[in-house]
């Protein structure tokens, strides 16, 4: 929230209602971050990815070319079919 619209924490807290805040958080939930250079960091890796399942053996993801991005946890049954 830091430097959104110019305002520090503190600021965003006083004028920031909850039902807005709220709706920032679906938001981010849906779009992923507001900073510009982890969207294109997101960005760029995709096509890193694309690439390089293209052009190389192997099964690229987007998270091998992002080193900020957190990968999303595996669910047990994906874990299980993995291991198998």
């Amino acid at each position: 929230m830091n430097g959104i619209g110019g305002r520090t924490i503190a600021e965003a807290r006083q004028r920031l209602s909850y039902r807005e805040f709220m709706t920032w958080v679906k938001f981010r939930r849906k779009r992923g971050s507001l900073h510009p250079g982890m969207r294109m960091e997101q960005g760029f890796a995709m096509l890193a990815a694309m690439y390089a399942n293209t052009h190389w053996k192997g099964e690229w993801r987007q998270y091998d070319f992002a080193p900020h991005m957190d990968e999303p946890p595996v669910s047990l049954e994906d874990a299980m079919e993995q291991w198998k």
